[in-house]
């Protein structure tokens, strides 16, 4: 085996298309061995079976739906007992542009179990491990739409809790070596949409970005130790000063009385 790094052991979920086996490429190349989780175990394993002749490197496959609870614990149950595991890459992930009147209320119990429940629970599965060695890192795929509900509250608001639990973890792990990263895609050409019911073709080709560049950028930015990635914005100034306007919005929002404006 390439002795180029001794990196661990790389989770990550949604790995059989997309951003998730892009991911799972690039990090084969970085000198991870992996465990790949998707639904579809066929592509699973022909992934795997590619990224251990092209890197020779270490891969396993669950294959599992992370909206089926057991499912959910048996991934748990492997990674948290895998002491060889070093990051967690949270890509798994549903969508969809249905409003709430006329959502489907399974489906949507599905994106949310999905898009925060799994992610919740195995980031609660790894970190206690990651803690004690205290090495790794956590990276949690948001996406632009935490700050936009234009697209459907219920992914939107899947995503807005992606960023906030994110970043509280951050704040978590501050004084360690584990890192906590959020990265936040805009559009990315993947099949992702075509399951979600969209067509990314009706989008103007200048704001659509190959899950390729998007996952580089996104690794550059976690190996550079950003908190918060988004591919696709080139001042983070704006970021900076967004971040911090919320912040010191929050500040206000707190007193002893009720604000005058409500005086009967």
């Amino acid at each position: 085996m390439s002795e180029q790094a001794n990196k661990g052991t790389a989770v990550v979920t949604g790995a059989s298309s997309g951003i998730g086996a892009v991911y799972a490429d690039r990090l084969a190349g970085q000198g991870y061995d992996l465990v790949l989780v998707a639904r579809r175990a066929d592509r699973l394993q022909e992934l795997a079976e590619k990224l251990r002749y092209v890197y020779d490197r270490k891969v396993s496959v669950i294959s599992a739906d992370l909206s089926d609870d057991d499912d959910v614990r048996r991934v748990e149950q492997a990674v948290s007992a895998d002491e060889t595991v070093t990051l967690l890459v949270n890509n798994a992930g549903l969508g969809g542009q249905a409003v709430v009147a006329t959502a489907d209320a399974d489906g949507a119990e599905r994106m949310i179990k999905v898009n925060v429940v799994a992610l919740t629970r195995l980031t609660r599965a790894v970190l206690p491990g990651l803690l004690a060695r205290n090495r790794g890192g956590i990276v949690n795929i948001a996406s632009v739409l935490a700050f936009d509900t234009s697209f459907g509250g219920i992914y939107s608001g899947t995503k807005a809790y992606v960023v906030n639990f994110t970043e509280a973890l951050q704040r978590e792990v501050a004084d360690t070596e584990v890192r906590v990263q959020v990265v936040l895609p805009g559009a990315t050409r993947t099949d992702f949409w075509e399951l979600s019911g969209g067509d990314i073709d009706t989008l103007p080709k200048e704001i659509v970005m190959t899950a390729d560049d998007m996952v580089d950028a996104a690794l550059v930015g976690l190996a550079r130790g950003e908190a918060v990635t988004v591919p696709a914005l080139a001042d983070t100034g704006t970021l900076d000063t967004f971040l911090g306007a919320r912040q010191a919005f929050y500040g206000s929002l707190h007193a002893d009385k009720p604000a005058a404006r409500y005086a009967a």
